[in-house]
């Protein structure tokens, strides 16, 4: 049985340039990561700020199809003192299309809080199910 030791290459001095240490170019990828993660929490905020929780969270209540043409939604919105919420109202057939769609404004009751609003929606074909898209401050 033979053995056999392995070493480390030599290479002629001057042929492929300085060798480099390795342990010298963290920093410059650390301080890209950091960089990169204070920037990505930074739009993280700024979206929830936009898009996040809201004070204006709709909640049906009920809905009726008084006719072919017509549905009347009723939804329970919170909206802040002083606030309006503008909300997206949207009446759907048996199959899911879309086939009324209108958007309300409501205020604020004196004190802020939740109101109760019956609306109407004025449809294409008859509707099935009544929807609230969205709420959010209106202006």
């Amino acid at each position: 049985m033979s053995e056999t030791h392995t070493t480390a290459p030599v290479f002629p001095p001057g042929r492929y340039g300085r060798r480099r240490e390795g342990g010298r170019r963290r920093w410059p990828f650390a301080l890209a990561v950091a960089v990169f993660a204070l920037l990505l929490g930074g739009l993280t905020v700024a979206y929830y700020d936009k898009y996040g929780q809201t004070d204006y969270s709709p909640e049906i209540v009920g809905w009726s199809i008084p006719s072919d043409t017509r549905m009347v939604i009723e939804f329970r919105v919170r909206v802040p003192e002083g606030g309006q919420a503008y909300c997206m109202l949207r009446a759907r057939d048996y199959d899911g299309f879309e086939v009324g769609r209108r958007p309300v404004t409501i205020p604020a009751p004196a004190d802020g809080g939740s109101v109760t609003v019956r609306e109407p929606v004025t449809t294409t074909a008859r509707a099935a199910v009544g929807d609230v898209m969205g709420c959010r401050a209106a202006g």
